[in-house]
């Protein structure tokens, strides 16, 4: 069945697998999630479950925001997120999503907001190799030609240049989780993901998980 649930980036640390292999992974605090609510196809036009995750004083939150949780009987939280499922999923408003829901192996997608890093030239923000750095060159970081001068007579739609970088959601796909500590409420993850830590993430069922042919 496919599972979602919230979390933060705790940080980066490394573990030895089974064959004493050095392996990078990205530690995430995910969950506990209450089901705040489920979404049909014939109520709503599609099917959804929707949780909550960090709990939060009711004084911070928006009336409408307290009469919903009020409706559903669960404690106040600061986040809300929903993911899809089929139809006649086995869950019910209240019940509770931990980490025992996903396993050590299993590939999951985690979803975070990258690092935000300002206004940035092309060479940082696209990796671009600039021009000479010296015998005069007056072309150091720069971006070169942004196109033809009497046609088409102006800049391509998406050509790189300048501009704001990072601070955008970033979905990685298809990572491996070593290992789940269930006491803890921590999934640790081969590789890294997008955020800095402290950060709020999502993390769920592989969508798009190929299985390697035989």
């Amino acid at each position: 069945m496919k599972v979602a649930l919230l979390g933060k980036k705790i940080g980066m640390t490394q573990v030895f697998d089974d064959e004493n292999r050095l392996i990078p992974v990205t530690v995430i605090e995910a969950g506990p999630c209450p089901v705040t609510q489920v979404k049909t196809s014939d109520k709503d036009g599609y099917a959804a479950v929707q949780i909550g995750y960090r709990p939060q004083k009711q004084q911070r939150l928006s009336k409408a925001a307290r009469g919903h949780f009020k409706k559903a009987g669960v404690d106040t939280h600061a986040e809300l997120s929903e993911f899809r499922t089929d139809d006649g999923a086995e869950l019910n408003v209240g019940d509770i999503l931990t980490v025992d829901r996903f396993e050590a192996g299993q590939k999951i997608d985690v979803i975070g907001t990258s690092k935000g890093r300002g206004f940035q030239g092309v060479v940082k923000r696209y990796g671009f190799a600039g021009g000479p750095a010296s015998h005069g060159s007056m072309f150091h970081r720069r971006g070169g030609s942004y196109g033809m001068c009497q046609w088409p007579g102006h800049v391509i739609k998406g050509k790189k240049m300048p501009g704001h970088m990072g601070d955008v959601q970033r979905t990685v796909q298809n990572l491996t989780i070593v290992k789940v500590l269930a006491d803890e409420n921590l999934i640790l993850v081969k590789g890294s993901i997008p955020g800095s830590r402290g950060s709020l993430v999502t993390v769920r069922s592989a969508v798009k998980n190929k299985v390697a042919k035989a």
